[in-house]
């Protein structure tokens, strides 16, 4: 029996200012600097080996999508195939170390990203991504590292967790990794979930099949690279960014596929979900499919919330990262008592917002992620123009691709609950908001609940305790994080787990035990130290 090591208790990463005069202000501009002299070759990763396809996609940066960053090799249905066979190869390994020895790998690559590593992961976010130096700091750096750190210490609460055992009996669990490999698909907003979705798994002795979003593949390929310097052997996590039809069927279909770690559209998690039902006669075992999918996330203000806290959410929720987050605050229902009072403050602070080239650091936001997402929102900005019965655009509304794929915030009225923006998922910085009689706080609270098929994220502020328990109770299964006088983002590792339901995923909370939980089997174990030795019983026994 191999002993057992705790792992150090963790504690969430402290988050970096940036402020002028810091040395991480300085460092993080020389390896900007350096970065966007640049222009970088990058190879898929698998079994430890480089592979270079010749099928070459292009990283640009969202806000100078003229500037080339990287151009990398795509991985097709062959690599993938050869991706799977590293991975099935180096499960044999992985599973049987010991979990102190797989806790060291990531606990190293925790400390190695708190250190020298922090501003490569951030610089590259940044730049691939359109982050500011905030929004990349609680991301690739905290964010990332608190799931390296957490995620060591639940799997070994997991292990802690075992039967009781009767005189002479030892029973146990035995928490084996999944059998087969899992298919890790990972989204562009966040470089933190990048890292969590193929490393969960990996931390419980799984071996990964890992497709980055093909628009933040340079960040993606640090923390493949930052892996591989911590101490992952070759083959646990492979790296093949491609496009999705034509990696996704390949990994979906092989009879293998032990599970899907998944973060991005309903539509796309939707069809993953549909080809696996129709693969489930040919899989080795049934595959666990775990999504984070998208939201439409509210925030509803009762009578007697307090304006400025308004205000202030209603721009951070909305409007940070170009509102590019699952989380984000895209619809707001506001009484019209406290609208009077808040509109020209809200409407104000809207239009100083400043946005540009995330390397000045006096700028709140960047560019929307690429073409398609610059597109659709502008094509969304036009119908609002188009229908003012239904909603106007109270500020922002412009689009400009000159240089980067840029929207300005945007806050529209609508004029109707039901109107598209409303409902509908855009994943930019536009928010809605529709006011409501003052005296029709219940109706609201139902709206809230019906107008959208997301439960993801949401916010009640109030004053009155009364309202909040109302809203509580109404909204329960409205959203898997519900906040109170705060707003709906900014989740953090080991406080917060975060999920939602109905179409916005399996809410298996990320950060916490219970996500960790979906990549093992549980095998029990029963030991008699005396077994019996005749097969009758006492009540067989003659009396006589």
């Amino acid at each position: 029996m191999t002993a057992s090591f705790r792992v150090p208790l963790p504690s969430n990463e402290p988050l970096l200012s940036y402020a002028p005069g810091t040395p991480e202000r300085d460092s993080l501009r020389k390896v900007l600097s350096e970065m966007v002299s640049e222009e970088i070759e990058i190879p898929l990763i698998i079994g430890g080996r480089e592979v270079r396809t010749g099928t070459l996609g292009t990283q640009v940066m969202p806000h100078d999508h003229g500037h080339v960053l990287a151009r990398w090799h795509k991985a097709g249905a062959p690599e993938i195939a050869q991706a799977i066979d590293a991975a099935r190869e180096a499960h044999r390994e992985w599973a049987a170390w010991d979990p102190s020895d797989r806790a060291a790998v990531f606990l190293r690559a925790a400390e190695m990203l708190s250190g020298d590593w922090r501003q490569t992961l951030n610089a590259s976010t940044m730049l691939a991504q359109s982050k500011t130096p905030h929004q990349a700091e609680i991301d690739s750096a905290c964010e990332l590292i608190d799931f390296f750190r957490f995620n060591v210490h639940f799997a070994e609460v997991i292990s802690r967790i075992q039967p009781d055992s009767a005189p002479g009996i030892w029973n146990g669990i035995d928490y084996r990794p999944l059998e087969g490999f899992v298919f890790a698909a990972t989204p562009f907003n966040f470089t933190s979930i990048a890292g969590n979705l193929p490393t969960a798994p990996a931390i419980m002795g799984n071996t990964v099949v890992w497709k980055c979003a093909s628009t933040a593949v340079l960040s993606g390929y640090y923390l493949a690279r930052l892996l591989e310097a911590a101490g992952l052997p070759p083959g646990v996590v492979n790296f093949v960014p491609g496009d999705g039809r034509a990696v996704g069927p390949a990994a979906i279909d092989h009879p293998d596929l032990a599970g899907i770690h998944f973060t991005g559209s309903t539509q796309t998690f939707q069809a993953m979900w549909s080809r696996v039902g129709g693969n489930i006669a040919r899989y080795r075992s049934y595959p666990r499919v775990v999504g984070e999918t998208g939201g439409k996330d509210f925030i509803i203000a009762h009578p007697g919330a307090d304006p400025a806290a308004l205000v202030t959410s209603i721009l951070r929720a909305g409007f940070e990262y170009q509102g590019q987050k699952c989380s984000a605050a895209s619809r707001i229902y506001l009484p019209d008592n406290l609208w009077s009072r808040m509109k020209d403050d809200l409407i104000g602070q809207i239009l100083d917002l400043r946005m540009g080239d995330v390397g000045d650091f006096s700028n709140f936001m960047g560019a929307v992620i690429d073409r398609a997402a610059y597109d659709r929102l502008r094509e969304c900005l036009d119908d609002v123009r188009a229908h003012p019965e239904d909603a106007v655009i109270l500020a922002g509304g412009q689009a400009d691709d000159s240089v980067g794929y840029f929207i300005r915030p945007t806050l529209i009225e609508a004029k109707r609950p039901d109107w598209r923006t409303m409902r509908e998922e855009l994943f930019g910085p536009v928010v809605t908001l529709y006011v409501y009689p003052e005296g029709k706080w219940e109706e609201t609270l139902d709206l809230v609940d019906q107008t959208s098929p997301y439960a993801l994220t949401g916010a009640v502020f109030a004053s009155d305790r009364g309202a909040i328990v109302e809203a509580g109770k109404k909204l329960r299964y409205a959203a898997g994080n519900f906040y109170v006088n705060d707003k709906p983002t900014g989740a953090v590792v080991g406080q917060q787990p975060f999920g939602g339901s109905r179409a916005s995923g399996t809410n298996d909370k990320a950060g916490s035990m219970l996500n960790l939980l979906r990549w093992v089997s549980a095998r029990t174990v029963k030991e008699t130290f005396g077994p019996p030795v005749s097969y009758r019983y006492p009540y067989m026994d003659d009396p006589e």
